[in-house]
């Protein structure tokens, strides 16, 4: 070890130099033990919360912080209130808001029944030399609806509106998930926008720390420069996360239908997030999710539809049955020796019109429906199967991440701050290098990079089951 000393202009100053020289392995050693000591007596109750540096308020802080720019508690926008204005104008919602309408409109359609016929008939034999030979019909047909093939056409427009509805709600949930997404994205990149805003004004401090030691003579400027390299590395970073900020907000203001020029804040950081209360078992998820999960519910809505269409198939292939009724005059003359003479008759038809189903029975329709009721229940089967396996994943997902956000808050931050305040301690007094601080540093930095992998992990885990469970917001 080396140590450099200026020849002091009067004696006592000299004196005091050669006392901290030789105090100096001495001081190291103290703060040294100390933290060991520190680390080791982390008590249990203390072990549950983070504990979290001292921050310096903003009118002390020598970097301008952008978190206003993206953060406010009072007037950002929540979760909450950009599903909802999504919900209000997204086009696929609005897509599927026209599909729920057509199949009301097909209903309408469906209730009503067949038009009556009317015929009118007229014949003159003027044309053909029978002059004043006619005759006039007028004809009345109905159809009937024998096999209430009215009610079964009901019945299945009315499952096509709940299928529609049910696929209105999937689109919901698919637009849900993209939104939950994308705010996960935001709340890391909003909480790793904090954490190296925090450890740049920390190495901003040591900066100046360490320039006024080089000016003074008693650290190398290969220390000044190796810091202020790691200054614009995090700066760097910096606006690579801001970029990444940036991004996720815009593509929650597409989906909130806000201008691209309007800004948008987050209400909520990642610790502060909450989703609606989720049900606290496996076998309780599996309920719920079976229940309200809109795949689950399409699948029984295409069965239903398709049988309900079979239904009304087998009907159309029996026998149209259609009544008339027929008036007819007629008007016929012939000759006589005491000169022409003519001839009215006046009848009424009664009678009653039978389709004879012979070669089409709707043979093809009837196959392809009983096709679509299999397929329809090989679908729910197979969306049981996939929404256990799902709610089964997040499960494992969100305990895996309670266990490693447990051992980060309690064993990995706490230790990784006090080794990087006692370093910083030990650096001030002249014991370490520069290096050494720069590089525990980097080791906060990569633990906090963790607890933010691990916080949108756990989000993220939180909100898949959320999804998975089909679950109203």
């Amino acid at each position: 070890m080396y140590l450099k000393i200026r020849v002091p202009a009067a004696f006592g100053v000299g004196m005091l130099l050669l006392a901290t020289a030789v105090l100096l392995p001495v001081k190291a050693q103290t703060q040294i033990a100390r933290h060991l000591s520190d680390t080791e007596n982390v008590s249990a109750t203390e072990s549950k919360t983070e504990e979290k540096p001292k921050e310096p308020s903003s009118e002390n802080r020598l970097v301008r912080s952008v978190l206003p720019d993206y953060f406010d508690q009072a007037e950002g926008l929540s979760l909450t209130e950009i599903v909802k204005r999504a919900f209000a104008s997204n086009g696929e919602i609005e897509i599927a808001l026209l599909e729920v309408e057509k199949a009301r409109a097909r209903f309408q359609q469906a209730r009503l029944r067949q038009n009556p016929t009317l015929e009118v008939e007229q014949s003159s034999g003027s044309f053909v030399g029978s002059k004043g030979d006619g005759e006039l019909t007028v004809g009345f047909a109905l159809p009937l609806d024998v096999y209430n093939q009215r009610g079964k056409r009901m019945k299945l427009a009315e499952t096509d509106i709940a299928l529609r509805e049910a696929e209105l709600s999937s689109s919901k949930k698919r637009l849900l998930g993209k939104i939950l997404t994308i705010y996960s994205d935001a709340l890391a990149a909003l909480q790793e926008l904090k954490v190296l805003e925090d450890l740049l004004e920390l190495d901003t401090r040591t900066t100046r720390f360490v320039q006024i030691r080089v000016n003074e003579g008693a650290s190398s400027p290969l220390e000044l420069n190796l810091l202020q390299t790691e200054v614009e590395r995090l700066r760097s970073r910096r606006s690579l996360v801001e970029g990444k900020l940036q991004a996720s907000l815009a593509n929650l203001k597409f989906y909130a239908g806000l201008d691209y020029q309007e800004p948008l804040k987050l209400r909520e950081d990642i610790r502060a997030a909450n989703l609606p209360k989720l049900p606290g078992t496996l076998e309780t998820s599996f309920a719920v999710a079976l229940k309200n999960r809109p795949e689950i519910r399409i699948a029984e809505l295409e069965e239903n539809l398709a049988t309900a269409g079979l239904r009304l198939i087998r009907t159309q292939s029996k026998p149209d049955v259609t009544a008339y009724t027929r008036y007819t005059q007629r008007r016929a003359g012939f000759d006589d020796p005491r000169g022409e003479f003519f001839q009215r008759d006046r009848s009424l038809t009664f009678g009653v019109a039978i389709g004879l189903p012979i070669f089409n029975k709707n043979q093809g329709a009837k196959e392809e429906a009983k096709i679509a009721i299999r397929q329809a229940q090989e679908k729910r089967t197979f969306a049981e199967q996939m929404i256990k396996a799902e709610v089964a994943a997040a499960f494992r997902r969100i305990a895996a991440t309670n266990q490693a956000l447990s051992r980060l808050e309690t064993a990995v931050l706490p230790r990784s701050r006090k080794n990087v305040e006692t370093i910083t301690r030990v650096y001030e007094i002249g014991e370490l290098k520069i290096t050494d601080l720069i590089n525990e540093q980097r080791r906060l930095l990569d633990a906090n990079s963790d607890l933010t992998e691990v916080l949108t992990e756990r989000y993220r885990a939180n909100a898949d089951l959320f999804i998975a469970l089909g679950i109203e917001f």
